[in-house]
């Protein structure tokens, strides 16, 4: 049994005082708050507040932390189990609870914003195989039901072995030792999942495909390494990042070639930028490109206000104009971000990842209006969330 959960139930480990006087924790706060990075602490017990727009992320060595959009400031920080990694986020139909897949991709845990309570855990692995789900799970649309797309590896005494990927299905309200309920094959190379108005999942993998939970059957719902696109390169795409939210729209960056004719010369290629995109309403999916590949983004997401907008991040904040498939605005940055997030209005966007700020920018202008600082050390490859209570 792994170390960090059997240490669950031992006393806490004496602080190891410095020369100084101080703990070991001590020093790291102390050096972060010399640095600038450590606001005052935020209520754990407070309570979100109805008609409230929040947003969520995580960090190290093991938060979650919820922001007041309305004020930009971190309300609070639930402390969570076992170990970070990756610290992706869903969050429950009412709003009430937070899911984080942590535990170096192998646990889901069920996290009740208003207290901080961890109501639901679901340990994928066992002593016989090591489980990891890679950004891959959702919840169903009522909030009964959590999905992820496990990667088995049986643990043999002198070997492992990879077994075929499954899609497994827990209820939400069962409880901290939760249990699949249901499980069904499922194809290899699932990244991340979403799930449609009318409860179909959506797998995003070496295509896009629809799948009902209830029998496991699925079909392409949008094809992206086999696409059919005349003139076309197949597209290389980073999907690590489950956001489909406020816009209600499941959207995927992808990178291509358009060659000029059937000789597919790379030197006279047009380079593009596009998205494969599932309305998660109506379940309508297209591939949309959208501009030259100037430089690299992690993540984007279309305007919840004008879908002709979109966004994307990595080394700088831009603005395209999907109409016109040009470059609008960019924005310079202090640092690297990983993940785009946006209000419902469209009026704001929120960078996370990498360091351990939320940096806010101006939909319109590109302008930067303000930074929150968190507690804690890096977000890494956090999801950021927003929703209303």
């Amino acid at each position: 049994m792994k170390q960090n959960r059997n240490n669950k139930n031992k006393a806490p480990a004496r602080p190891i005082i410095s020369r100084f006087g101080l703990t070991a924790a001590g020093l790291a706060l102390s050096a972060s708050a010399l640095l600038g990075s450590i606001p005052a602490q935020a209520n754990s017990s407070q309570a979100l507040s109805t008609g409230n727009e929040y947003m969520l992320v995580t960090n190290y060595p093991n938060n979650l932390h919820v922001i007041d959009l309305a004020s930009e400031s971190l309300l609070k920080t639930c402390s969570l189990p076992d170990d970070f990694g990756p610290g992706a986020i869903r969050v429950s139909p009412d709003s009430k609870i937070a899911y984080v897949l942590n535990n170096h991709y192998e646990d889901v845990y069920g996290i009740a914003l208003d207290s901080c309570e961890v109501v639901f855990t679901a340990r994928q692995s066992s002593e016989t195989e090591r489980v990891k789900s890679i950004f891959s799970f959702a919840l169903s649309r009522d909030g009964k039901e959590l999905y992820t797309v496990q990667n088995p590896t049986q643990l043999n005494s002198d070997h492992y072995r990879v077994q075929q990927p499954r899609l497994a299905v827990y209820r939400t309200d069962a409880g901290l030792d939760a249990k699949p309920v249901r499980t069904f094959e499922a194809p290899r190379q699932v990244s991340v999942l979403s799930v449609l108005d009318d409860g179909t999942l959506v797998m995003a993998g070496e295509d896009f495909y629809a799948v009902d939970v209830s029998t496991g059957e699925r079909e392409v719902l949008l094809p992206n390494r086999n696409w059919e696109r005349p003139l076309y390169a197949p597209p290389d795409v980073l999907n690590v990042w489950p956001m489909d939210t406020p816009s209600n729209e499941f959207l995927s960056l992808y990178t291509t070639a358009r060659f000029q004719d059937e000789s597919y010369d790379l030197n006279t290629a047009d380079w593009i930028y596009g998205f494969h995109t599932v309305d998660l309403k109506t379940g309508k999916a297209e591939s949309l490109d959208f501009g030259p590949i100037t430089e690299i983004y992690f993540t984007g997401m279309r305007s919840p206000k004008d879908k002709n907008l979109v966004f994307g991040v990595l080394n700088r904040l831009a603005k395209y104009d999907l109409s016109k498939k040009e470059l609008i605005k960019a924005a310079e940055l202090d640092h690297s971000y990983y993940c785009i997030a946006m209000n419902h209005d469209g009026s704001k966007v929120y960078l996370a990842g990498t360091y351990n700020d939320v940096a806010i920018f101006d939909a319109d202008s590109l302008e930067r209006t303000g930074t929150i600082k968190l507690p804690g050390g890096d977000m890494a490859i956090t999801t950021a969330q927003v929703f209303r209570r």
